[in-house]
This record gives structure tokens, sequence and C-alpha cells, in this order.
């Protein structure tokens, strides 16, 4: 990026490729990069996007100006690149832009770009029952932040990992939640205790068997993360089971198309409710982002509601439920292991569904401490530790 021109953003752009020569027409600027790409910018989002210091408050880094303030047939009177290589534009108007070409070439929209863009995005590492766990030490994520960006990439494109070493006394595990960001609340509180008892408000409170599930689905927003820290595990059972749900829906989507979709259109509502409370939500099993890329799941059948939908729907909303369901049970699927006191899962709850064998409380204690952090968090640390 050229120091000399002031960029409305913090972040910095490589000089990628140099502007090779500005061609102005009726409603937009057409580059023609040095290494022969072509790229046009319309008169209106070049205006909407000048960084100047009257368009950008330099402290902030936000806009103040919006596209309204400006004619809607503003023209540009003069384009050229002057002599530090920045796209400068006279506008009708006689305001001024100058654009840095690091930052032009980073958010031209031209096919070539914006599929060159699309490609260089984060893509999910999708997961069986081979996976090999990634496995992190608890002493160097708290002190060296490298180790604690390696960890952060890993639960973003795996969406499964495990930390070992981390102390066994209760309250432990709120440090190391918070070398992302701050840890979320829910009515189970900031920390909750994983622990069978008599007045259990929860299955996860119980010693029963767990089917495969992400927290809180009855939420509008499912926690991002989850983390589940080992302080004590003497019962007999209790084994953690996971299952990547992108790669279940992916195998879904290719091996079932329809029974994909019905799950991704057909609404189905998530309850939980106890003396205090009482939440509901009313949405897809499986969510897919404005590119159609899978971006959440959303399951828990010991709290699902009655199925509600048409009488034509109602046999493919139970053929595609079905059919989810025994792919979490398939072999190929699943990853199970014991975890062990000072051991931690760190996993994407809106991604990653989670399980728990039965245990027997009658053969030792076992206490399990756990909270969420939201995957927003976790981006944005992982963009920050990358600047």
């Amino acid at each position: 990026m050229n120091t000399a021109v002031a960029v409305a953003d913090f972040r910095t752009y490589p000089l990628i490729s140099a502007l090779g020569g500005v061609q102005g027409l009726a409603d937009r600027v057409v580059i023609e990069w040095a290494d022969g790409r072509v790229s046009p910018f319309h008169h209106v989002w070049l205006r909407d996007n000048c960084p100047c210091d009257q368009c950008v408050y330099s402290v902030t880094r936000e806009q103040v100006f919006e596209s309204v303030d400006a004619a809607e047939d503003l023209q540009a009177l003069a384009t050229r690149i002057d002599t530090d290589g920045c796209l400068r534009i006279d506008w009708q108007d006689g305001h001024l832009s100058r654009f840095d070409p690091g930052w032009l070439r980073a958010h031209a929209y031209d096919d070539e770009s914006r599929a060159e863009r699309l490609a260089g995005k984060p893509q999910p590492h999708l997961w069986h029952s081979d996976l090999q766990l990634p496995v992190f030490d608890y002493t160097a994520l708290m002190n060296d932040n490298a180790a604690l960006l390696q960890w952060l990439l890993a639960v973003r494109d795996i969406g499964l990992t495990q930390v070992r070493g981390v102390p066994t006394e209760p309250g432990s595990l709120k440090l190391i939640a918070q070398r992302i960001s701050f840890i979320r609340e829910s009515n189970f509180g900031v920390l909750f205790n994983v622990q069978s008892k008599a007045d259990a408000d929860s299955n996860a409170y119980t010693a029963f068997n767990l089917p495969l599930h992400t927290d809180l689905p009855t939420r509008e927003l499912q926690p991002g993360l989850q983390f589940l820290h080992c302080l004590v595990n003497d019962a007999e059972g209790g084994e953690s089971i996971f299952v990547d749900g992108f790669a279940i829906a992916d195998a879904l989507r290719q091996e079932e198309p329809q029974l994909f979709e019905a799950l991704c259109e057909i609404p189905v509502e998530f309850r939980n409710k106890d003396r205090h409370s009482d939440y509901r939500c009313l949405a897809p099993i499986i969510a897919v982002d404005a590119l159609g890329r899978v971006a959440e799941i959303r399951m828990a059948n010991f709290l699902r509601g009655a199925f509600d939908t048409s009488v034509a729907q109602m046999p493919l909303l139970y053929r595609a439920y079905r059919r989810l369901i025994a792919m979490t049970r398939a072999p190929r699927f699943r990853l199970m292991q014991r975890l062990k006191p000072g051991e931690m899962w760190c996993f994407d709850n809106r991604r990653t569904l989670h399980a728990r064998n039965a245990f027997d409380p009658a053969t030792g204690a076992r206490h399990f401490q756990g909270c969420y952090v939201d995957r927003d968090e976790l981006l944005s640390r992982v963009l920050v530790l990358q600047r």
C-alpha cells in the first residue's frame, strides 16, 4: 500500500499489479492493470467508496458519506493515474477522490476478480471418523499468539480441537476461553457444570446417553463455539462422540438432494423450558449462506417440538429427518474419545454435533465445565492476529 495515500481501512493491501491504463466512460471507469486484467468500476461505486477524510472519519475509519448525498447522475470530469500510481478522479461537483491500486485490486468486482476472491476465502475441511484430531498445549496457547492463531484456524476450518494440560481447578476454563474473547452467558450461566444431579433442568445434567446434537438450538443464534473441560472423569462410560455436520450435509446433498433441500427449507421448532425460562426457535435444520454453502446445523432431538408443516410435506420431512439421524449414527462419520482430567474440547457448535455415552455415577465422579463463545468473536480474533 502506498503510505502517501490515506485509505479508510485498518488493513493493508499489497500491490498485486500496478495501474496500466484508465479509460473514462459515461457511467464508469475502466482500468487496465499492468498484468492485463480489465476491471470496470461504476462512478456510483467509486464515489461511494471515496476514502478521503471528508467521506471517512480518520479516527474510527468509518464512513460518514452516504451515496444519496451525491447527485444520482454524478459524472467524472477527469480521470487519471497520478504520480503515486493511484487512481485520481475529479468529480463534477468539485470533489476529489484518490484510490490506492492495492485497495482497488482487492475490491475489484469484474468476474475474474470476484472468482479469485471467492476461491481465496477459507473453506471448511470436511472430516470423517479417521480425522487426525488437532491437539494443542494449554501453556503455549496462553503465552504465544502464534500458537493461539494456529489453534483458532483449526477451530475455524476443522471445527473440532482438543487442548491438553489445562489446570483442573474449577473456573480454569474461563481463562483460555477469554484468550479468544468474552464468554457468552446463557440461562445455564457463564460457566456451566456438567454433572449428574437429581433436579436436572437438561438431559446434559443426567447420566443418560445424549444423542448427537448442537447446543441451544432453541435460540435464534446458536452459540458458535463450545468448550468442555474435564475436571474429573472417574465414572465408567461417558465417552464423547463427534460428527462433522457439514460433512454429513455434504454427503446428503450428493446422495439424496431432495432430502437435503427439505432440511434446508422446512422449518422445525426447538423448545426448552423450565420454571424460569421458555425458549423456542423455528428454523430449518440445515442453513445455507448467500452462496449456497452449508453454514449451520441446528439439531437436538430431545429439544424438538412436534413437526408442523403441510400435509404434502410431512412425509418428505420425516424421510429427510430419519435419513439425517441415520447418517449421524454411521461409523464412517463418528469420532469417539474419552476425555481425561486436564483435557478440553473446543468445537464449532453450529457445525460439529456432539454426543455422550451414558455413564454410571456409582462407579466414580464425573465433572466437566463448559462455556460458549460466539463464532463472530473467533473470526474477529483470527483477523486481528493475522494483521
